[in-house]
């Protein structure tokens, strides 16, 4: 095996697991967050109003 194809795979398995925890943490805490509970609760009855 290559010695750039086996840095690049360690890279790309290491910071890219990071990369990916970071962002589900994002999500979670913006889903989550308590400012946005209107905005969310709007959405959820949304498909029920009628026009």
């Amino acid at each position: 095996m290559p010695a750039a194809y086996k840095f690049f795979a360690e890279f790309a398995q290491t910071w890219g697991l990071l990369y990916f925890v970071a962002v589900f943490l994002v999500v979670l805490v913006y889903a989550l967050a308590p400012s946005r509970k209107d905005r969310f609760d709007a959405a959820a009855r949304m498909p029920l109003q009628e026009d």
